[in-house]
């Protein structure tokens, strides 16, 4: 007997968006128990040298191909695109390697279809999930890194399984740049950004016997490190370049005075103290400067572009 789709009170449109690389052995079962939940399946196939858009069209999904693998942020700015461009009113992104479990959807579209978030997010916790104990070691550094880069409070920043109303599918496909594995924390540092409601529900998640991932977990994590810090850094220039830089340039201010205390009493000039004290001088200074240059200027440019907006307003009010 087939199971009913998830439904609000007046019926919305809602697509399941599936990004995929190389999951032809799973993508097929994921796509038959995610139709019974929505009303569209499109299974964003990332560059796979495997059948996975054959298996897929095969199971009823719709297929959207990239020639070459772009990532998974790639992916499902795709799949928000398509769902944009069709009218959508609620996506829901699932992975395509198992790890989910589709019966769990409703549970996930809950909060944006009852309880008024704009984002649903999975979070794996408990007897629920195999996650192995070094895996949740990591998952917990990337969601402190998460919760650092402005994401806010975080419970699970990694999981895949997540909903999202038609407000937060505009928005995001607006401001989501990120490539490779690090979609997850930047839909979670965006969406605060943007002031987007977040809400959190309990999902399962399978890891026995199953290679859940593309990439090994060292490589994932650094993917998503090296993301999040570029997003620190590109928020907080004078916290992230100018801080590190002004201890950088004292640094070399105490080895100064060392060295200059060292020759009055030795009478013995150290070349290799000299070099190290340049060069502790001239990064700290360019990277003190650039921490402050890059924390004013974006102010000065927004600035500037108020004023040109004033002006056409005086101007076509004239």
């Amino acid at each position: 007997m087939e199971k009913e789709k998830v439904t609000s009170p007046e019926h919305k449109r809602i697509l399941a968006v599936i990004p995929c690389y190389n999951e032809e052995l799973s993508i097929g079962n994921i796509v038959h128990k995610t139709k019974l939940y929505v009303d569209e399946v499109v299974v964003v196939n990332d560059g796979s040298r495997d059948n996975t858009s054959q298996v897929a069209q095969e199971a009823g999904a719709d297929v959207l191909v990239h020639k070459k693998n772009k990532g998974k942020s790639a992916a499902i700015r795709t799949g928000f695109r398509y769902a944009l461009a069709n009218n959508f009113e609620y996506v829901i992104t699932i992975d395509g390697d198992g790890q989910h479990n589709p019966d769990e959807i409703p549970t996930v579209l809950k909060n944006v279809l009852e309880n008024g978030h704009d984002i649903s997010i999975g979070f794996r916790s408990g007897i629920r999930t195999e996650m192995p104990l070094w895996r949740r070691i990591g998952k917990r550094v990337l969601d402190y890194a998460t919760s650092f880069g402005g994401g806010g409070k975080v419970t699970d920043s990694q999981c895949g399984f997540r909903a999202f109303n038609k407000k937060a599918v505009e928005s995001l496909s607006r401001y989501m740049n990120g490539e490779s594995f690090s979609a997850e924390s930047e839909q979670l540092i965006k969406a605060n950004r943007l002031g987007l409601e977040v809400g959190e529900a309990s999902v399962s998640c399978k890891y026995k016997d199953l290679d859940t991932s593309t990439k090994t977990p060292t490589s994932h994590g650094i993917s998503v490190l090296s993301y999040v810090i570029w997003l620190v850094a590109q928020r907080r220039p004078l916290l992230f370049i100018g801080v590190p830089g002004f201890f950088v340039f004292l640094s070399g201010i105490i080895l100064s005075i060392y060295t200059l205390q060292y020759y009055n009493q030795n009478h013995v000039f150290l070349i290799s103290y000299a070099i190290a004290i340049a060069i502790l001088l001239i990064i700290g200074a360019i990277a003190l400067f650039m921490g402050v240059v890059l924390n004013v200027l974006p102010k000065i440019i927004k600035q500037a572009q108020q004023e040109n907006d004033e002006d056409l307003i005086v101007l076509q009010k004239k």
